[in-house]
């Protein structure tokens, strides 16, 4: 029960309810393990359970009909999960894959309603996060379509450290272990012009590698993308 209710005053939505509120809704909650690959959910589901991430990393992932899988985002500790499709009654989107040893806490589309209806509050913290969800999304699909590579790269990168970011002096640190093969997903490119383009940015001190993490110059890639 420790780990639900701290997974909830972490989260964007629940966050928004007094201490003695989340306790009360944690009941509601169940918790859930995921091994590294393993699906939480996949595309066209019914979206019966809304989901947050406690522990570990899950990717959204949309599914082409050529073959070539897209991250559409990545979703750390406290982030929420599959809200659009449960509000809308509607199957999920997109696949939802655990990126390492992952925990979730979940809730059934009822017993959410229960608690939309109990607390008004959420009912505006869900619309705001859902809101900059799809946008995002959108967001990413669109660079996908209309941006040269090198430019996605830096956009994704910069969207990261906003998100999960630590500084580190005059770089901004990624907080966690990424990929080249991830990257080349999330920005629809493969992993070998990847490689090349996160190589060239290094050689211009753009970024750097320490301890299995990338660093950023926040000011230095805004400055390329305006470029």
């Amino acid at each position: 029960m420790r780990v639900i209710v701290e997974t909830l005053k972490k989260s964007e939505v629940f966050s928004e309810l007094s201490d003695s509120e989340i306790n009360e809704i944690s009941r509601l909650f169940e918790r859930k393990g995921f091994r590294k690959d393993e699906y939480i959910f996949m595309e066209e589901d019914p979206s019966d359970w809304l989901y947050i991430v406690a522990r570990g990393r899950v990717k959204i992932v949309k599914h082409s009909l050529a073959g070539k899988d897209v991250i559409l985002e990545i979703i750390p500790p406290g982030g929420i999960f599959g809200g659009v499709a449960v509000l809308d009654r509607r199957p999920f989107p997109a696949s939802a894959q655990a990126m390492e040893q992952t925990d979730v806490i979940r809730i059934s589309r009822k017993k959410l309603f229960d608690i939309i209806e109990d607390y008004p509050v959420l009912k505006l913290a869900m619309v705001r996060a859902f809101s900059n969800r799809l946008r995002n999304a959108h967001e990413t699909l669109k660079n996908i379509a209309t941006e040269r590579v090198e430019r996605r790269i830096a956009s994704l990168l910069l969207k990261l450290s906003e998100k999960v970011g630590v500084r580190e002096g005059e770089y901004i640190k990624i907080d966690f272990p990424l990929t080249r093969q991830e990257i080349a997903d999330m920005v629809g490119t493969t992993v070998e012009t990847c490689i090349r383009t996160m190589s060239k940015f290094q050689k211009q001190g753009l970024i750097k590698s320490s301890g299995g993490r990338i660093l950023i110059k926040a000011d230095s890639l805004n400055e390329y993308l305006e470029g």
